[in-house]
């Protein structure tokens, strides 16, 4: 009887917490909408409009801009505006006081002779469009329903002046190069409803049009910087000069292209000129260009802005540009720009006179090869996946945006895509206020764009997503418990099945799965591969190579999980039709393999069979069988040297627990071959100057390391030069090293690597370690 009072009790308490939440909770599915008539117009239309629109969307209801007495009201105003109609604004208390602060808004419910009342109050124009996107993110908005916690106020003002995203339409997008006017005024106006402030745009860079544009450039970069003005957005551009500035006629041709662009815009806030990539002009000839680009830019725009970036810079450039701010003091500068390839961020604002602005160029768009690449990233994502996938870092982009922030003035971010929205998002929602909370961001993410009664479980697997990224596939278990949970959603929510940004987190489930299972099946194949390879001697060469390419290549015969590869390809084709995404060059036009083109690498071989065919080929020529075995066998044994040795794939964190060190991007020399390496995979992953640690090793024992790598290796152990026995400084050639006793003698010694000089080179020429061995004879 006790077990049954009790949940009795436990059901009653239940409902009445329920009811008290709807009890808070007002109907504001039969409001109207008015607005202060003095806020501008016609920015005070566009906000109804936007409000009123915002609310058909995700409810079908159609509010009136006419009240009646009865009528629940949503007020828009600005403050210092007065009355709006017979409303009062409410009082401002020392709590609101940041709602007057510059973009700042304030949310308050009043309850007025029986009405309900929410007023949306911004400090000027964009804190009203503010105000619009946090009703929209933290409203129950549903078919035929508007919700609203009735104790829900709030008071806030951004942190970061500067909040915007580079959205370049040309060539090398991997969407929007397909969209029309609607789609990029949507994209700008749910990017504004999460914080940010500014669009920057590509209008001369990038020669060749997509396959994909529906409207000529020169007509959608107007059309942008209108929508800007439209939103009381900035609008920025990206302007890098190609042409050498030293020649007085190139010089002039490209300050005509900056004028006439300028005098078309009708909103224009700021010029970004890059030094370097693209760009190799010397800032003795940049300073002056941008020097005559800021008086013509003045004459049509008088408060834009004009920034250079030091990217690519030397020493000299980079002296070179910091005396002659120094000197001249130049009033038409704006600030620097710090983005890839530049001098370090907090180095470059102490070094800047405050005078001047410094603005964040982060990379939010890719995962390796860039400026912020992957942590911990398993090499088969990186192989398959690509530079441009779904990459959506909530935690990680975070974390990054505030231990740079506070050098800066804001951030506009880089990015050629829709695949890292979520990003975007973050970024922006940090930069207003960088004590948010991650899960929070995308708990409004996730309502706003998939509805409230998904919004908590999305936002966890998004968070889910992001932590299948995190350290070697074989160990990470959550790769399927988080499949399973997308796939549950999937099922649960078929209303979302057209929808972009769930379109591409439910393809990422599928994929990381997909891959996880292709991998530890491929995998397997090789060490079975392995194990005939190691009865060579009694099989005989030949037989045993082609029974291993056999055993290796059932990877093509009978793949893995095809069933999600096809979810794959058919979540990649939905993708297409709703937002233009190019997941393959050759069947949807990305303009590059690099350019999100994942279904190109989806099927890229997870275990050695490519180079196993290529190595066997060699080994066929050899004159004899006795060499021919050699070879195999030291194939055969390449992970697994024997007992008493060890070996170390010096970037594969499985495969690798002696190595003490990580690069920053492990998989920088994954593109070799346009993507499509046929090297063996530890070959295609490297450190220069790695560290490794050995322990219990016999102090009776005779050892010698061994190298596979390119170029030089300057080993030392135990702090001390070793000199080679063998020393080969081609790909995947040997390099060996016989150990003194001495280092021996404890049963442990550390490792290590002098930088050789090779500054004539180009980074990709530089020298690498690939796999290490310490061979116990």
């Amino acid at each position: 009887m006790k077990i049954i009072h009790f949940r009795i009790l436990f059901f009653a308490l239940i409902l009445t917490l329920h009811h008290g939440l709807l009890a808070q909770m007002i109907d504001f599915s039969k409001a109207s909408i008015i607005a202060s008539s003095q806020i501008a117009s016609p920015f005070r239309e566009k906000m109804m409009t936007v409000l009123q629109e915002e609310i058909v969307l995700k409810t079908s209801l159609k509010l009136s801009n006419n009240p009646n007495e009865k009528s629940a009201l949503f007020i828009l105003a600005i403050h210092g505006s007065g009355n709006v109609s017979s409303y009062s604004l409410p009082t401002l208390s020392q709590d609101a006081q940041a709602s007057i602060q510059k973009e700042g808004f304030r949310i308050i419910h009043q309850n007025i002779a029986g009405k309900d009342v929410l007023w949306l109050i911004g400090a000027d124009q964009r804190g009203l469009l503010f105000a619009i996107g946090e009703f929209l993110r933290t409203a129950d908005l549903s078919k035929q329903k508007i919700l609203f916690d009735k104790k829900y106020e709030k008071s806030s003002a951004p942190m970061y002046a500067i909040r915007g995203h580079q959205i370049g339409y040309r060539n090398t997008a991997n969407s929007w190069d397909a969209w029309d006017f609607n789609q990029f005024e949507r994209y700008f106006r749910e990017l504004a409803f999460f914080g940010t402030n500014a669009i920057e745009n590509i209008p001369f860079q990038d020669g060749a049009a997509s396959p994909h544009m529906k409207i000529n450039r020169e007509e959608m970069h107007i059309k942008m910087s209108q929508m800007c003005q439209a939103y009381d957005l900035d609008y920025w551009v990206w302007t890098p000069a190609d042409v050498d500035l030293a020649d007085p006629k190139k010089f002039q041709e490209e300050l005509k292209a900056h004028v006439d662009f300028y005098k078309n815009c009708p909103r224009l806030d700021g010029v970004f000129f890059p030094g370097g990539d693209p760009g190799e002009n010397h800032p003795k000839y940049v300073l002056p260009f941008l020097k005559a680009v800021a008086a013509e830019l003045k004459k049509y725009h008088p408060k834009a802005g004009v920034w250079l970036s030091l990217q690519g810079f030397n020493d000299e450039e980079v002296n070179y540009f910091y005396d002659y701010l120094a000197q001249n003091k130049p009033d038409w500068f704006t600030g620097i720009v710090t983005g890839p390839s530049s001098p370090d961020l907090a180095a470059t604002r102490f070094r800047l006179d405050k005078k001047y602005l410094h603005r964040h160029y982060p990379d939010l768009t890719h995962t390796v090869r860039c400026q912020y690449p992957t942590e911990n990233w398993d090499q088969a994502f990186a192989l398959t996946e690509g530079r441009e996938v779904t990459n959506p870092q909530p935690a990680y982009y975070a974390k990054i945006h505030n231990r740079y922030a506070p050098f800066t003035d804001g951030f506009l971010s880089y990015s050629d895509g829709v695949h890292d929205d979520v990003n975007k998002v973050i970024w922006s929602q940090m930069a207003w206020n960088t004590e948010k909370e991650v899960r929070q961001v995308m708990v409004e993410y996730a309502r706003y764009f998939f509805g409230n009664s998904v919004a908590e479980a999305a936002a966890d697997g998004i968070l889910a997503l992001e932590r299948n990224w995190v350290g070697a596939i074989e160990e990470n278990g959550g790769i399927e418990t988080t499949f399973a949970f997308w796939q549950n959603l999937e099922k649960s929510h078929p209303e979302l099945k057209a929808n972009w940004r769930w379109q591409q987190l439910v393809m990422r489930a599928y994929y990381d799965t997909f891959i996880k299972r292709r991998k530890l099946y491929e995998q397997g194949l090789e060490k079975e591969a392995n194990a005939v390879l190691n009865q060579a001697a009694k099989l005989g060469a030949e037989n045993a190579m082609t029974l291993a390419l056999e055993k290796v290549n059932q990877a093509d015969q009978k793949p893995a999980a095809p069933e999600l590869r096809q979810k794959v390809v058919d979540y990649c084709e939905a993708l297409f039709q709703t937002i233009g995404l190019q997941t393959s060059v050759s069947k949807y036009k990305a303009s590059g393999a690099e350019r999100g083109a994942i279904l190109d690498f989806i099927d890229y071989p997870l275990n050695n069979r490519w180079w196993l065919q290529d190595e066997f080929e060699k080994i066929r020529k050899m004159p004899n069988e006795n060499a021919k075995l050699e070879r195999l066998q030291i194939i055969a044994t390449w992970e697994n040297p024997g007992k008493g040795s060890y070996y170390d794939n010096i970037s594969d964190q499985l495969k690798g627990p002696r190595v003490k060190t990580r690069t920053e991007d492990a998989t920088d020399v994954a593109w070799w071959d346009n993507g499509l390496s046929r090297r063996r995979l530890s070959t295609q992953l490297f450190q220069n100057f790695p560290q490794l640690e050995y322990a219990d090793l016999d102090p009776q024992a005779s050892y010698t390391i061994r190298i596979s790598g390119q170029g030089d290796a300057l080993l030392r152990v135990d702090g001390e030069r070793v000199r080679p026995v063998m020393y080969n400084k081609g790909v995947e050639e040997f390099k060996e090293f016989q150990l003194n006793p001495k280092f021996i003698s404890d049963g442990k010694i550390s490792i290590s690597f002098d930088e050789p000089e090779e500054s004539h080179l180009n980074w990709r020429q530089h020298s690498k370690v690939f796999d290490i061995w310490l061979l116990k004879k």
